[in-house]
């Protein structure tokens, strides 16, 4: 079963940048299509963004389009989110899991969840 790790996280002030990694061992990495969600405190936990298992497709929520990027290296086994413009509603612990194939928005849909790792922006 694959085991997800992601890194990246830390405070920043608003108009930042921060780039997220998920590391997975385990399993077939590139034959999962992987999604990044976000949880904000007291808020339940919502999709950001999602990729394809070969990283040519891609598809974000509304709030971070133009402004956030996922990608992936298959080769290293590690799914990124590049995120810029970042802004204080940015701020939440962010989450990488595997999707059940095709899009997927709702996170009952993916399962292996990462521990997480805490966005902060500060105005």
């Amino acid at each position: 079963q694959v085991q997800l790790v992601e890194s990246g996280g830390g405070l920043v002030q608003a108009g930042g940048s921060l780039r997220l990694s998920c590391a997975a061992s385990g399993g077939t990495f590139s034959s999962y299509d992987m999604g990044w969600f976000r949880q904000a405190p007291g808020q339940e936990r919502e999709f950001v963004a999602w990729i394809s298992s070969g990283g040519s497709g891609t598809y974000y929520t509304d709030s971070v389009k133009g402004r956030f990027t996922i990608s992936r290296d298959n080769l290293k086994n590690v799914v990124y989110l590049q995120m810029v413009s970042l802004k204080p509603e940015d701020t939440a612990v962010y989450y990488c899991a595997v999707a059940r194939g095709g899009i997927r928005t709702s996170k009952t849909a993916y399962y292996s969840w990462g521990q997480g790792t805490q966005v902060t922006v500060s105005s």
